[in-house]
């Protein structure tokens, strides 16, 4: 059966996960006539969907795998996954969403097919693929954001437009090995997600997906993204980085973003005037430009686009001044890349810390921080580990552990009624007390939150109304 017959009325497709993913699929296939079949093992889950679609269970599905034509998988389900690996087996194709939004929208069904920017990393994906969307939309262009942020790809086809800036994760990516985007680039890539992938080679192959279609970007100060370029197939291979760029590179120049890849040494916008701070802002907006320099964008909506740029929720967000001391909260810096980095930006830090670090080690970013830090406050399960490194690293700096032998779930409540803001309240009354007038207390966790909070977002809505109560 062809790539098109496996779309066919008629072809039997399962679809492995009834969430946001499975619902958004299920909708875009049911009106092509493919038999669908969907399987999840939450029986809530499947009792939400409004579906003729068959409903089984992961087990039902994986023992008559060979009775159907194509899988398109949630992105959550890993290669490993016994249902996938059943229809690998048996040669059943395996799709991931944006593998199936792609071939949909080249296929012309929605109309005209888009120009696809992609942006991938380990960290910083989502500041830069905003900054990106206002870039385009600055300058005039019909464009669409999505992905990981915002609607899902698929979700947004019907929607008029010529060029669609899109977030991808290295699960995604991982389910999409047909997809040529227009240009794509790979911020970073640091230690995550390997249990998901296997190893770090893995990991970042699948980063490399998105530079195989027209122009390849990458960020050449991290040195596994920069050796992504010279295999990438993209045929305009362009880099970005801090320093001065050469030919085929955009860099900064006297506090200038400049690009010498689109054009000879062309000023983009005043690096003061990105609002992300300390060199991740300058990063990301030099990512975002070059994708956005890829198709065209001249200058001024770039510079317009970073004036204006509003940094999104729990990205380094300002969340007020107290008595000269700067309150951040990074509750997306859920890794030691995204911490140090975070951390990087400002000169004195009273450093939040802590969570679920997922195997990675803490050691480097505190060797790398530590002349940073003026003070420390722990929390979550793994803040040991961190205790540990900090003694080692910076055995100065003052920690304190405002709260132990907590054990919270999903709900952000253990069994003594104990809250995550609760939690939150102690740990900014620590912060304050180690804080001086122009010091920054930084929530940048380093860790996963699901211990103490129900998401990243919880605990930074935690840490920012803990915050709000100073004024109080």
């Amino acid at each position: 059966m062809s790539d098109l017959d496996l779309l066919a009325p008629g072809a039997r497709v399962l679809v492995t996960g009834a969430g946001i993913t499975g619902r958004s699929v299920s909708a875009v296939l049911e009106p092509t006539g493919v038999r669908l079949t969907i399987c999840d093992d939450d029986p809530l889950a499947l009792q939400r969907l409004i579906t003729p679609a068959s409903v089984v269970t992961v087990a039902e599905a994986q023992a008559s795998i060979a009775d159907y034509d194509l899988v398109v998988t949630s992105p959550g389900f890993p290669p490993t996954a016994p249902v996938l690996a059943a229809a690998a087996d048996a040669g059943v194709p395996i799709w991931g969403d944006v593998e199936l939004a792609w071939r949909l929208d080249s296929s012309g069904r929605f109309g005209p097919p888009r120009k696809w920017l992609i942006v991938t990393g380990t960290n910083g994906k989502t500041t830069t693929t905003s900054m990106l969307h206002a870039m385009l939309v600055a300058a005039g262009q019909r464009a669409v954001l999505c992905g990981n942020i915002g609607n899902p790809v698929i979700d947004v086809l019907a929607e008029p437009s010529d060029v669609l800036a899109v977030e991808l994760s290295s699960f995604q990516l991982h389910w999409a090995p047909s997809v040529r985007p227009e240009a794509g680039a790979v911020l970073n890539v640091a230690e995550d997600h390997l249990d998901w992938h296997g190893s770090m080679a893995a990991y970042a192959g699948d980063k490399a997906r998105v530079l195989q279609g027209r122009v390849a970007v990458v960020g050449l100060d991290d040195p596994v993204a920069a050796g992504l370029l010279d295999t990438a197939a993209a045929p305009v291979k362009v880099g970005f980085r801090l320093g001065e760029p050469a030919a085929g590179e955009l860099g900064v120049v006297d506090g200038m973003l400049v690009d010498n890849a689109f054009g000879e040494r062309v000023p983009l916008a005043d690096t003061a005037s990105i609002p992300v701070a300390g060199p991740v802002g300058v990063l990301d907006a030099l990512a975002a430009a070059a994708l956005a320099r890829a198709v065209g964008v001249p200058p001024a909506p770039i510079a317009d686009a970073l004036a204006g740029f509003q940094v999104g929720s729990h990205r380094a967000e300002i969340i007020g001044v107290y008595d000269g001391v700067t309150y951040v909260d990074d509750s997306k810096a859920t890794n030691p890349h995204a911490a140090q980095a975070s951390i990087a930006a400002y000169p004195r830090v009273v450093w939040i810390a802590g969570g679920l670090l997922k195997g990675a080690s803490v050691d480097d970013l505190v060797a790398t921080v530590a002349n940073r830090l003026v003070g420390a406050v722990l929390i979550g399960r793994d803040r040991a580990q961190i205790a540990d490194a900090l003694s080692r690293h910076a055995p100065d700096v003052p920690v304190v552990e405002p709260v132990t032998g907590e054990d919270f779930g999903v709900h952000g409540k253990d069994e003594t009624g104990v809250t995550g803001e609760a939690v939150m309240t102690a740990v900014i009354e620590a912060a304050s007390g180690l804080a001086r007038p122009g010091d920054t207390v930084l929530l940048a966790p380093a860790g996963a939150s699901f211990d103490q909070f129900s998401g990243y977002g919880h605990r930074g809505d935690a840490f920012a109304a803990a915050v709000r109560a100073l004024s109080g």
